[in-house]
């Protein structure tokens, strides 16, 4: 099945590897690895993790505070999100479905 970011997680994407290259050179490009690894994840067992709202789940990326917030739709899922743990889950809340 196709995975898609929307513009907003996109962004937030961009942003967490922008935020962790800069804390140590390097950080960064390990972020979208495992974010990359959890898109796999997702990718192939979509229904795996949790839910958080009536359609949309959570996938906890390993070694960081963040998760992939998606829907699965007909013929594809949607990372609504990528949703940093400690920030007020307002911020998401206009996302999750």
């Amino acid at each position: 099945m196709k995975v898609r970011l929307i513009s907003p997680a996109n962004l937030e994407l961009d942003e967490a590897i922008r935020y962790y290259d800069h804390q140590l050179p390097g950080l960064g490009f390990r972020f979208f690895q495992e974010a990359s690894a959890a898109i796999e994840r997702i990718r192939l067992m979509p229904e795996a993790w949790t839910k958080v709202g009536a359609r949309t789940r959570r996938c906890i990326l390993k070694g960081f505070p963040y998760a992939l917030l998606y829907v699965i739709e007909t013929d594809e899922i949607l990372i609504m999100a990528v949703a940093h743990l400690h920030r007020d889950a307002e911020h998401y809340k206009d996302r999750i479905m």
